[in-house]
């Protein structure tokens, strides 16, 4: 893994997007659970169509990832986890070792505690970009302090479009017409 640079762009061979725990008994009460399913939707499609990892993990006891997004996702084999924290699982991390890849885009629930505090951690060593509206908490008040505490930590917050524009990297291409029907 190269050295870590909180600048510039991100590319598909040094990112993993990283899901945290939206499954059945969690997102249905998150706020706006729609925005946060139907963009994770479009981003774990467009890992499949240029071929980024996808690293998920679920919360013991709260159901498996929501199927519409779990279906996307090509073996889908969550790291299951009682830590709030996915860094605190031997597991995850890993697999995100095996992966090795400096950048991780970072969506999931909820913002405030499972999402934070594993960015939290994923800064020391990483690039984290978390995506502003691929994730939520149950209060939106939560999740606005959530994206300020991350970001002053040295997390990146993007959106869905940037991420995936920023990954895509020029128009003309085959991947590029397939992306364009995720994002129209």
């Amino acid at each position: 893994m190269g050295e870590i640079s909180r600048k510039g762009l991100i590319s598909v061979d040094d990112s993993v997007l990283l899901v945290i725990d939206i499954q059945e008994k969690l997102l249905p009460v998150m706020h706006d659970p729609e925005r946060v399913l139907e963009n994770n939707i479009k981003l774990a499609r467009f890992a499949k169509i240029v071929g980024l990892p996808v690293l998920v993990t679920e919360q013991e006891k709260l159901g498996p990832t929501v199927p519409p997004l779990g279906g996307e996702i090509e073996h889908l084999d969550p790291v299951m986890k009682l830590h709030f924290n996915a860094c605190r699982v031997p597991e995850f991390n890993e697999r995100l070792a095996e992966i090795d890849r400096r950048n991780v885009v970072l969506t999931g629930i909820e913002s405030h505690v499972c999402v934070t505090q594993t960015a939290l951690d994923l800064v020391r060593g990483h690039n984290v970009h978390v995506v502003s509206d691929a994730v939520s908490s149950r209060a939106r008040e939560n999740y606005e302090v959530a994206l300020h505490r991350m970001e002053h930590a040295g997390a990146i917050i993007t959106s869905t479009e940037m991420v995936i524009y920023e990954l895509l990297e020029r128009a003309g291409t085959d991947e590029f017409r397939e992306v364009l029907k995720l994002v129209k």
